[in-house]
């Protein structure tokens, strides 16, 4: 690949990431959340309580950013905090029952900013699915 066909590529990935991220603040912001908050909540809703560790993983994000996200998470009354049972060096994040209601407004959202990112797309969506799970598993292979 030569340059110009790198740049087209490069600056075309960096333009849905900002825009989605875009559109993202706007679904959210009617829900009191912030790109990247909704994650977390919704990684609770699917799995039950976690370590923050474990929201780490699966949001991508280091362990230090997830601290601070449960932290703002917790002020704002959606999950709760308690040490582990069995560990008192981690730490259980779960919904709080504001969270849990807070839950179909934010699938709605979600859902929402997914119409909006395919909106008017002439590629199929389980395709376009296919194909970007294709490029980010290409990129986690060159860590």
């Amino acid at each position: 690949m030569d340059f110009a066909e790198a740049k087209r590529v490069n600056d075309a990935v960096r333009a849905l990431a900002m825009r989605h991220r875009a559109a993202a603040a706007q679904v959210l912001a009617p829900l009191g959340l912030h790109p990247g908050q909704e994650v977390l909540l919704l990684e609770l809703h699917a799995h039950g309580p976690r370590t923050q560790v474990q929201l780490a993983t699966a949001s991508g994000c280091e362990p230090p950013t997830i601290t601070g996200s449960v932290r703002r998470l917790e002020s704002a009354g959606l999950v709760v905090r308690r040490p582990s049972p069995t560990d008192g060096r981690v730490t259980i994040v779960e919904l709080s029952d504001r969270g849990r209601s807070l839950m179909p407004a934010l699938e709605a959202a979600w859902c929402e900013l997914a119409e909006r990112t395919v909106a008017g797309l002439s590629t199929d969506p389980d395709r376009l699915t296919a194909t970007l799970g294709e490029m980010a598993a290409a990129l986690y292979r060159r860590d």
